[in-house]
């Protein structure tokens, strides 16, 4: 047993303690959170003292390509030497993000997470895939290889169920038969995503009528917002049930763009996602993002010709970006990463510091950098003290 002592709660709920608090975990989960004076704490527990630093959640990343110079898409069982990385960022949960790409990539991914990790390699869990592709909008491929692009194909979305480690889709809604993929993801309990996409506020409408409940870093990869035409990004800030995902890195979106999707969709309609490639945990250089190779300075990844190629950003670091971009607090902008995404995936036992929750938890100090990480109970991360 594990008592952290003396934190400050930084979480979404409204009932919390309102000084510091002790956290009491057995194993792989909390069971009791109560006032650090309580003193109610049972013998020979070992106690981990927290003061001075906030503890919350742990992160969740719902889009993530690679890091530490690993490509999902190119080699998946990579997943696991980058879910050993992650929780240096307070990332104790992920969605490994497999591009367009065939569907024999697709499989072997699937088959790797169905093989979990190696048992002597402990990281961040992943919790299922994301697929971004292949059914996207040629015009707004972005660094998605056109040559894998392809129709909605129901058969081929047969296959992507939560049960066969597929936990989320982005699609363009308005490809010829991409509702009734929608309906059929949403049927296998696939969270179904809107992006890469040219859809107009119609389109996109009636993709929410099929069951798409979440978009792929608005504002980039759909056309802009027009007062004549809001296009999908306009209704997916207007539709109160559909939440998004934002690259908060400084380069994929300009702070107002980023405060306008803060108004429109707090306090729980907004995920930060990082949409890291191999890049991520690495110095500048040139790194693979599924076919291309990809250009990496101090701040973005570019493909040579220009456009963004992924990031190389931290999900901590979006955190600090999206702070310093909205105004928000340090509270409102960890739900971003823990609650509003646990929400989103239907997973009540994450995104809370609360007894019967999973004992993936964050400690960060009061600039927003990661101190500690457990997962599942477990220290895998811990920040040398000054």
């Amino acid at each position: 047993m594990l008592l952290i002592a003396n934190a400050a709660l930084l979480t979404a709920e409204a009932r919390q303690p309102s000084g510091p608090v002790n956290v009491l975990l057995d194993g792989e989960h909390i069971t009791r959170v109560e006032p650090a004076g309580a003193n109610s704490q049972p013998a020979g527990v070992e106690i981990f003292d927290a003061a001075g630093l906030y503890l919350a959640p742990g992160f969740i990343d719902l889009q993530i390509n690679g890091g530490f110079g690993h490509d999902f898409t190119l080699d998946p069982e990579s997943i696991w030497a980058v879910a050993a990385g992650l929780p240096r960022f307070g990332v104790t949960s992920f969605l490994p993000t497999i591009i367009s790409s065939p569907a024999e990539t697709v499989r072997a991914a699937q088959a790797a997470w169905r093989r979990g990790p190696p048992a002597e390699q402990p990281g961040a869990q992943a919790l299922g895939l994301h697929l971004e592709g292949p059914f996207l909008n040629r015009l707004k491929r972005g660094a998605h290889n056109p040559e894998h692009l392809r129709a909605p194909d129901l058969d081929l979305a047969r296959g992507w169920s939560l049960a066969a480690g597929v936990c989320l889709v982005t699609l363009a809604p308005e490809l010829p038969g991409a509702l009734e993929v929608a309906r059929q993801l949403a049927a296998q309990g696939v969270l179904v995503s809107a992006g890469h996409s040219m859809a107009t506020v119609e389109q996109a409408q009636a993709g929410f009528a099929a069951g798409i409940r979440y978009g792929t870093h608005l504002f980039n990869a759909m056309p802009p917002l027009e007062h004549r035409a809001p296009g999908l990004a306009g209704a997916l800030l207007a539709e109160p049930e559909v939440t998004i995902g934002v690259i908060a890195d400084g380069v994929h979106l300009h702070p107002a763009a980023l405060a306008l999707a803060w108004q429109a969709k707090k306090p729980l309609g907004l995920t930060l996602v990082s949409d890291a490639m191999a890049a991520m945990g690495m110095p500048p250089g040139r790194y693979q993002l599924g076919d291309y190779e990809v250009i990496v300075d101090a701040s973005a990844a570019r493909l040579p010709d220009g456009r963004l190629a992924g990031s190389r950003l931290s999900l901590d670091e979006a955190l600090r970006h999206f702070i310093a971009a909205t105004g928000c607090t340090q509270a409102e902008a960890g739900a971003t990463v823990t609650t509003a995404p646990a929400r989103l995936l239907g997973l009540p036992d994450r995104g809370r510091v609360a007894p019967g929750c999973r004992a993936d938890l964050v400690l960060l100090t009061r600039g927003m950098h990661v101190a500690a990480t457990w997962v599942a109970g477990r220290l895998l991360f811990e920040a040398e003290r000054n």
